[in-house]
């Protein structure tokens, strides 16, 4: 583990999500945009000069304030796994420099115990990172599935107060002009309403 913890990555990517699941939180939010567009299209559909909008839901969702609480949390939750993560790996690069500059005049033995060493603490590091990603996996699902009702929510405000016609997810549309890309304003709408709500129940 050489990198430190991520939640997520605005490429659409986690540095530690088996993609198996990640699959299965992208089919989540593709379902949530599909529901999106029926409805929003449906409302519409008598429009002639559509006004579109196109929208990257995961990196709305995890480029806005509540991901950054949960990025938070998780990084003082794997504090000591990382820091356990980055002398492993300390080790091992200094196990390599060692062999490197004492090949030529170590016996067999030596190789042999430097190998053995070296594979254990690989082993250490790869029990660590496992448990990272299970954890991973868990958080970043568990957040998909949390922040549904405020994602729709916040989408609904933007496609109302920019008065869109058409919703498409970023998948469905593989060129398009920056204009049209909404994904900052949900984000900024996410916060904002998330704002409001703590405010009103102070």
């Amino acid at each position: 583990m050489t990198t430190s913890i991520k939640f997520y990555n605005e490429m659409g990517e986690t540095d530690h999500l088996v993609k198996g699941k990640w699959r299965e939180i992208v089919r989540i939010l593709k379902s949530f945009i599909l529901i999106l567009w029926l409805v929003t299209f449906a409302q519409n559909a008598a429009a002639q000069d559509a006004k579109i909008g196109i929208l990257n839901a995961i990196q709305a969702l995890f480029n806005s304030d509540a991901a950054r609480v949960v990025q938070e949390e998780l990084e003082q939750e794997f504090a000591q796994d990382e820091q356990r993560a980055t002398e492993l790996t300390e080790e091992l690069t200094t196990l390599q420099e060692q062999y490197q500059q004492n090949e030529a005049v170590m016996s067999e033995d030596e190789v042999r115990r430097m190998n053995s060493d070296a594979q254990d603490l690989q082993v250490q590091l790869q029990l660590i990172q496992e448990r990272v990603q299970t954890a991973l996996q868990e958080k970043n699902q568990e957040f998909v599935q949390s922040m549904q009702e405020e994602l729709t929510q916040a989408v609904m405000d933007v496609v109302a107060e920019g008065g869109f016609d058409l919703i498409l997810n970023t998948e469905s549309a593989p060129y398009f002009a920056p204009v049209l890309d909404i994904t900052a304003r949900v984000t900024a709408k996410l916060n904002e309403n998330s704002q409001t709500s703590s405010e009103s129940e102070q």
